[in-house]
């Protein structure tokens, strides 16, 4: 998993259209993108940053660029390495603090969180890689998913 940040001159302008134009791109070479993350606009500039498939990383900078020059901005980062950890499930909306939880798992094992994406019933985080079998140890143990299920 690559996870790519669009810097438009230092952010991307807000305005309307701006994502549309973005991920229409994207779409039409079929390039499927998983997370997306918009910031909150600072001066009529934001951050978008989304992940896609280590295979599409080429294709995705080519579209990306020609973008850019089509906005005149500023330029593509992304970061190899990244994971997904993620957890799910229905009773995520009747337990409030479940988050937190995942979160201070992850902080007790040293592991930043890069991204966070949020649903009534999952929530995820973009790692890096190389933390992923720690984090799902550490999530899974946290979560009480190490011991037998209940008999009811």
């Amino acid at each position: 998993m690559i996870k790519i940040k669009l810097k438009f001159r230092s952010y991307v302008p807000d305005r309307p259209g701006v994502a549309a134009k973005i991920f229409s791109a994207l779409a039409k070479e079929n390039i499927n993108v998983d997370m997306i993350i918009q910031s909150a606009a600072r001066g009529k500039k934001n951050d978008i940053s989304f992940t896609i498939a280590h295979n599409d990383l080429k294709k995705t900078v080519e579209v990306l660029e020609q973008v850019n020059k089509e906005l005149n901005a500023g330029g593509v980062v992304y970061e190899e390495n990244m994971a997904k950890v993620s957890i799910i499930g229905i009773g995520m909306r009747s337990h409030p603090g479940v988050a937190a939880k995942m979160f201070e798992t992850l902080a007790e094992n040293n592991i930043n969180i890069e991204m966070i994406s949020t649903s009534e019933i999952k929530i995820s985080c973009i790692i890096k890689k190389e933390h992923i079998e720690t984090a799902v140890k550490a999530l899974h143990k946290a979560f009480r998913l190490d011991k037998k299920p209940l008999k009811i």
